[in-house]
């Protein structure tokens, strides 16, 4: 690692001539290329390269869902361990949180998520997954492999680099909160800025895609349960039929978009669960309905929520039914807007384009999809990015979610080497303002 060891012969220089400010940029373009190339002519190394790949594969064979991922993070600690990381397990169940570096401020996080989803893989290869009904169908297989490439690299160079890297293996980001939950364990509390990424199939292998501020969108889940009075089709008279009211509120919640919100403030309502009946001929007496709601700003999202509730149970009274919404949140905890910090923005810009080049930096589109690095992104700065990974030469890549989604495993050493270069030039970048800072931050290893 001697061209990290030089940069930092540099910045140590630098130290000693220039006045103390809160924070300084002392990687030109040049030193911030050297870096970033190094990094990747590291990741794409035969030996490392097959090493992720082979991590990625047996991820994939055993996939577990949220919170259950006990065999995927053994796998991991015993890297860990190979690797002599100090980490702390369990963080939320089954989380693992490994540190690189002297142990002090500052400290900069990478993220990868660990669960699979419940879909039968329909992809017929020699790796395919050996647990009926579940899949990684969203890449996170991947993620980890990446994260633990950049681990093995980041390890190398641990006595140069000026500060702490945080390793987060993160349990349940569909739709369990993992996060929020990491979180909450209080372990991520020093934490200065955070990186997380998701490979992607809407863009060309080489290119990364981002922007700053708000890109995905704040969600969260409802259900409510319609009850009339049942009884048989052909007198409907001598019931309160919950169907019919139940269509009311449906047709009733795609106004509160087309008619109460902004046309510049993007909102969803979506509706994607009906449950009710089970004969033609007669009228149940309840009806469950269910779904999603998404807004791009904490305010339209609670003004959605409570007009979700109003409009439910008052239409429910107009068709003389009455109506429960339950948003549970215990299990589904609402998913702030995910916004990408301004500063790490430029960060990312700068490092991608030296590895990449600028060309190669896609600007990236908010979209109504949610990720819950939001939760992370709202304790701390944070910035989320895609890494593409589509080829044409290799077929068809099916989004994700989907039984025949698929890795391109040429984006591997891609995301492994965005991660050991974005954490290590954070730190030597913010090397200056962690020794003005207030010296009573514990010691993390």
């Amino acid at each position: 690692m001697d061209f990290l060891k030089w940069v930092l012969a540099i910045y140590t220089l630098s130290t000693f001539l220039a006045t103390p400010i809160v924070s300084i940029s002392i990687l030109n373009k040049q030193e911030l290329a050297n870096i970033s190339a190094n990094f990747l002519n590291l990741a794409k190394s035969p030996k490392l390269f097959d090493w992720v790949v082979k991590i990625r594969r047996t991820i994939h064979e055993n996939p577990e869902l949220g919170f259950e991922e006990f065999e995927t993070s053994k796998l991991i600690r015993n890297e860990l361990d190979k690797m002599e990381i100090y980490y702390k397990y369990p963080v939320a169940v089954t989380g693992v949180v490994g540190y690189i570096g002297n142990g002090k401020p500052p400290f900069v996080a990478l993220r990868a998520d660990m669960d699979a989803l419940p879909i039968q893989e329909e992809v017929e290869w020699e790796h395919k997954s050996k647990i009926p009904g579940k899949m990684h169908s969203c890449g996170h297989d991947g993620h980890v492999a990446m994260l633990l490439g950049a681990a093995k690299i980041l390890q190398e160079q641990r006595d140069d680099l000026q500060g702490t890297v945080l390793l987060v293996f993160q349990p349940a980001e569909e739709g369990g909160g993992g996060a929020k939950k990491m979180l909450e364990s209080g372990i991520l509390d020093n934490v200065d800025a955070i990186f997380g990424l998701h490979v992607s199939v809407n863009s060309p292998i080489g290119t990364v895609a981002s922007s700053s501020g708000p890109i995905m969108a704040g969600s969260g889940f409802f259900d409510a349960v319609i009850k009339g009075k049942g009884g048989h089709a052909a007198i409907p008279q001598n019931t309160i039929d919950p169907i019919l009211a139940a269509s009311n509120i449906i047709v009733s919640l795609q106004h509160l978009v087309s008619r109460e919100a902004d046309p510049l403030d993007s909102q969803v309502v979506t509706v994607a669960k009906f449950k009710g009946g089970g004969a033609f001929n007669v009228i149940p007496d309840s009806v469950t309905i269910g779904g999603t709601f998404r807004a791009y700003s904490k305010e339209s999202f609670t003004q959605l929520k409570q007009r979700i509730v109003e409009v439910i149970t008052r239409q429910a009274a107009v068709q003389r039914c009455n109506a429960t919404v339950d948003f549970d949140t215990t299990n589904r905890p609402f998913y702030p807007v995910t916004v990408n910090n301004k500063a790490l923005h430029e960060h990312f810009r700068n490092v991608a384009g030296q590895m990449l080049g600028i060309d190669k930096i896609i600007e990236k589109k908010p979209t109504m999809g949610t990720e819950d690095f939001s939760f992370f992104a709202e304790a701390f700065p944070g910035y989320f990015y895609v890494l593409g990974m589509v080829d044409e030469t290799q077929g068809r890549f099916e989004s994700g979610h989907s039984p025949f989604y698929r890795v391109n495993e040429d984006v591997l050493p891609y995301g492994v080497a965005l991660h050991a270069s974005l954490a290590t030039t954070y730190l030597l970048e913010h090397r200056l303002k962690s020794t003005t800072q207030d010296q009573s931050v514990h010691d993390e290893l």
